[in-house]
C-alpha cells in the first residue's frame, strides 16, 4: 500500500528540528519554522499532536487575515438570521451565544495540553505577527463583546510557519524560537521515501535519487523539485514499474519540473 505522501505517520523527525522542539518546550514560546516548501514544516504540528496524542488547532493564514480572528469571532449573521426565523429569543438575547473560538481561543480554553500551528504567518499584513504578541506572551485576552477573559489553562505548544514571502518583525522574532528546515541529504532523503515507500527497489530509489539531486544542482532551475514532488515522482515510478538504468532521459519529468521554462533546460 502506497501512504499518502502528507501523512504525518510517515513523518521523520531529524534530530535538529527535535532539540528545537524541546527548545520550545521547555521555554513555553512558539517555535517559528522556516524552509523550503514541502520540507515539513505545516505537517510537525500534526506529527507532534499525534505522538503526544494532544488535540491540534489549526490556523491557515491568508493575506486577508487578522489577528483577532485566531481568537475569536462574533457571528453577527448567524445571529441575525436567528433574531428573524428562530423561536428561541432567549438564544437571540445572549451575544455570548454568538461568539465563536478560532484556534488560539480553541487551544487556550482547551483542558488539556494541546498543539496549535498557525500555518504560513508571513502572507498577512506586516503588523498582524505584532498583533499576536501581548495574546502569545500572556496566553490570555478578553473578548470585547461579553468581556469574557479566556486564559490557557494549560499553555500549548504553538508552532508558526513562514514562506520567508515577508520579513518578520523584530519583536515577534525575539520571543519566538527559530529553527530553519534545511533541505534532506540524500542518505535522510532515501530514510524518508523508504518510510513511504518500504517496500521500493534499491536499484530504483538509487537511480531517482541521483538524478533528482542532479536536478536540484542545475543553477538555471527557477523552482527546484523539493520533497513533495519526489514523492510524486517515485509513486509514479513504482506504480509504473519504470527502470532508470535503462532510461536516456528522465521520465515522468511532468512529476518534477512545475513550469515551462525549467522544462526547455530539458528539452
Amino acid at each position: 500500500m502506497i501512504q499518502d505522501k502528507n501523512s504525518s505517520e510517515t513523518y521523520l523527525l531529524s534530530e535538529t528540528l527535535e532539540e528545537a522542539v524541546r527548545v520550545s518546550e521547555i521555554t513555553s514560546r512558539p517555535l517559528l519554522l522556516k524552509g523550503e516548501p514541502g520540507t515539513g514544516k505545516s505537517l510537525l504540528a500534526e506529527y507532534l499532536a499525534q505522538k503526544t496524542n494532544r488535540p491540534l488547532f489549526t490556523w491557515h493564514v491568508k493575506s486577508t487575515s487578522q489577528a483577532k480572528e485566531g481568537l475569536y469571532f462574533y457571528d453577527a449573521v448567524s445571529r441575525l438570521n436567528d433574531s428573524r426565523f428562530a423561536e428561541d429569543t432567549d438564544k437571540v438575547r445572549k451575544i455570548e451565544n454568538y461568539i465563536r473560538l478560532g484556534a488560539l481561543g480553541q487551544a487556550f480554553d482547551s483542558p488539556v495540553s494541546s498543539v496549535v500551528l498557525i500555518d504560513e504567518i508571513d502572507k498577512a499584513d506586516i503588523e498582524f505577527p505584532n498583533d499576536l504578541l501581548l495574546e502569545l506572551d500572556r496566553m490570555e485576552f478578553s473578548i470585547q463583546e461579553t468581556g469574557r477573559v479566556v486564559k490557557a489553562k494549560v499553555r500549548p505548544l504553538t508552532i508558526i510557519t513562514s514562506n520567508n514571502e515577508k520579513e518578520l518583525p523584530a519583536a515577534f522574532l525575539r520571543r519566538c524560537i527559530f529553527h530553519y528546515i534545511d533541505f534532506p541529504e540524500p542518505s535522510f532523503m532515501s530514510d524518508i521515501i523508504k518510510s513511504h515507500f518500504p517496500k521500493i527497489d534499491t536499484e530504483l530509489l538509487k537511480r531517482a535519487l541521483e538524478a533528482f539531486y542532479v536536478i536540484r544542482r542545475m543553477d538555471d532551475m527557477k523552482k527546484k523539485p523539493g520533497t513533495s514532488e519526489l514523492l510524486d515522482w517515485i509513486q509514479i515510478l513504482v506504480h509504473m514499474g519504470a527502470d532508470l538504468s535503462s532510461e536516456e532521459k528522465i521520465p515522468y519529468l511532468g512529476a518534477l519540473v512545475k513550469n515551462e521554462e525549467d522544462l526547455r533546460l530539458f528539452r
